[in-house]
């Protein structure tokens, strides 16, 4: 039996590229660009740069993502799936690695039911816990009634860090840390019957 039985969930919050908007970002390039290694994460890499380094490692990221952000779509059935949870009142949210100007434009051109929105520039960027853990305590909820929904290992390891419980969205190929993860659902449209299971 799970550890969460009988736990309700009470407030979701979202991961966003790959997991509610489509991305098309060149991570090899990016890397290739800022001469970071492959396998190392770039947010943390472009830390331990001199300031001009980090500067222009900052500005080729940056260019990226509005690049990506303009020509970024609403996922399959994420529409209707945050619709469904709208509308029986469930509290969500999103935590995202991506720059505040390009989310931004991704929401401007994509309107869901989402105001509240931390990206790197409001936190430590997964899998640190601090945005999710700060969004627990807007909402006064404990962590444990909350659910991190994303589509790579650093959105469950920031779900685990900040006790709550990891959904990883999977609609490809199934990922070996896929093990990790509380729930792994294939279609977007599996979510509100598992928050309702739950």
């Amino acid at each position: 039996m799970s550890k969460y039985h009988n736990v309700p969930l009470k407030g979701v919050i979202f991961d966003m590229d790959g997991t509610l908007f489509s991305s098309q970002l060149d991570f090899a390039l990016i890397r290739e660009q800022i001469n970071c290694a492959h396998g190392e994460d770039i947010l943390e890499f472009i830390t331990r740069l001199d300031s001009d380094s980090q500067r222009h490692a900052e500005q080729v990221i940056l260019d990226h993502e509005l690049a990506d952000a303009e020509q970024a779509e609403l996922l399959p059935q994420v529409a209707q799936s945050l619709a469904s949870l709208h509308k029986a009142q469930i509290p969500m949210a999103i935590v995202t690695r991506n720059s505040e100007q390009a989310t931004g434009i991704k929401m401007s051109r994509n309107p869901i039911p989402i105001d509240l929105v931390l990206t790197r520039d409001d936190a430590p960027a997964k899998p640190n816990p601090s945005a999710l853990l700060h969004i627990a305590e807007r909402w006064q909820v404990p962590v444990q009634h909350l659910l991190y929904v994303g589509d790579y290992k650093y959105d469950i390891q920031a779900a685990h860090n900040a006790n709550m419980r990891a959904c990883l969205y999977a609609p490809h190929k199934i990922p070996d840390y896929a093990a990790q993860a509380d729930y792994v659902i294939r279609c977007f449209s599996e979510l509100p019957a598992l928050i309702e299971l739950c």
